[in-house]
């Protein structure tokens, strides 16, 4: 009666039939195991060779292949499929690059650093050494660096932050240096142990001067607190910048200090190229980095909030003030000046590796 309704064989009534007295499939499908249109890849037995002759890295900005790889989206890979005799979507394309061929689309990394120093390890070693030498002795660590300068003003700045949807803070497009407001020059010291940093905001210049004078800084109001017996101090710093191995005015200011404050000075520098592994950038700059939370950083004293309100579940407490005073630069320091400085270079690295001891200048 069915059949004679539907027009269906009966042979396919019954199948229904045994479909229906059947247990469910498994995870919702509608079909049993063989059902449904083949896959484009099992009739075109070629498609699936051409398309990772086209995707692999190695045909990456040749001029003679199909396509160069400032162009691979499927689009242009189904086009070229298509010339070559395939009939194939992007969408297809994309189901078969992810599932036969396991590509995905994915970023560069940073991994190569290039020809590091012969050194390096070993520098990282004899830091270590020395810092735990430090430690055990009660002696104060440090990490110094100075942050990216920062641009004062309504402009973009990193982080994000709850607001209502669609009402984004509104920006400047262009980022040029308001000349009113200008730059500020962040100089961060960061107490290894202590897990407590000090951030000087300088107005003026990135100088050698103002990284030793923000080191005094934070002696003055931390340093001497967490310390009082305090008979040496090991500083481990970047190979470049204000307070780089090879500035002079560095370790003159330097001795300055040691004369002033009785203390020794241990210097250690980080080889170049390796400036990530300095203790401040991964333990205290990136916190603050996140703390900005998209907030344009309108004026000076908007930069020393933020940053002083910077905490992690980790303990870290940042303190942080507004350095006014002018530095100058290009100052030059001279081979005699030099000469009379109280440094004696370790055994190993000796242009890396450092102490400064204070001179007793009142004696004749």
């Amino acid at each position: 009666m069915v059949a004679e309704i539907t027009g269906l064989a009966r042979s396919t009534i019954g199948r229904g039939l045994e479909d229906l007295d059947a247990p469910a499939l498994a995870n919702r499908r509608v079909r049993r195991d063989g059902g449904g249109r083949h896959e484009i890849a099992a009739d075109d037995l070629t498609l699936v060779a051409d398309l990772q002759r086209l995707a692999e890295p190695m045909t990456m900005g040749d001029p003679m292949r199909p396509l160069k790889w400032v162009s691979k989206s499927p689009a242009k890979l189904a086009e070229a499929l298509r010339e070559s005799g395939h009939e194939v979507s992007p969408n297809t394309v994309s189901k078969l690059l992810e599932t036969k061929l396991e590509y995905s689309r994915q970023v560069n990394r940073k991994t190569h650093e290039g020809a590091g120093n012969p050194d390096r390890n070993a520098q990282f070693e004899h830091i270590s050494a020395k810092v735990i030498a430090a430690q055990s002795a009660g002696q104060p660590v440090i990490s110094v660096d100075t942050k990216k300068k920062e641009l004062i003003g309504n402009y973009k700045n990193g982080g994000s932050d709850y607001r209502p949807k669609g009402s984004p803070a509104h920006v400047n497009v262009h980022d040029f240096v308001d000349k009113a407001l200008g730059k500020v020059a962040p100089y961060g010291v960061y107490d290894v142990a202590a897990n407590e940093g000090w951030v000087s905001v300088g107005i003026t210049s990135d100088t050698a001067e103002f990284a030793v004078a923000s080191i005094r800084t934070w002696l003055e109001r931390m340093g001497r607190k967490r310390y009082p017996d305090m008979r040496e101090l090991t500083i481990t710093a970047d190979c470049g910048g204000s307070n780089g191995a090879r500035v002079r005015l560095w370790k003159v200011c330097l001795q300055r200090l040691a004369d002033e404050t009785g203390l020794t000075l241990r210097v250690h520098h980080y080889p170049p190229g390796t400036s990530k592994w300095n203790k401040i950038e991964h333990r205290m700059f990136c916190h603050i980095t996140q703390n900005w939370r998209g907030q344009p950083l309108a004026s000076r004293m908007a930069v020393v909030e933020l940053i002083g309100a910077t905490t992690t579940k980790t303990g870290l407490k940042v303190e942080c003030a507004l350095d006014e005073r002018t530095y100058k630069k290009g100052i030059r320091i001279g081979k005699a000046e030099m000469a009379q400085l109280d440094i004696e270079g370790d055994a190993f690295h000796p242009d890396w590796n450092y102490t400064i001891k204070p001179r007793h200048l009142d004696e004749p």
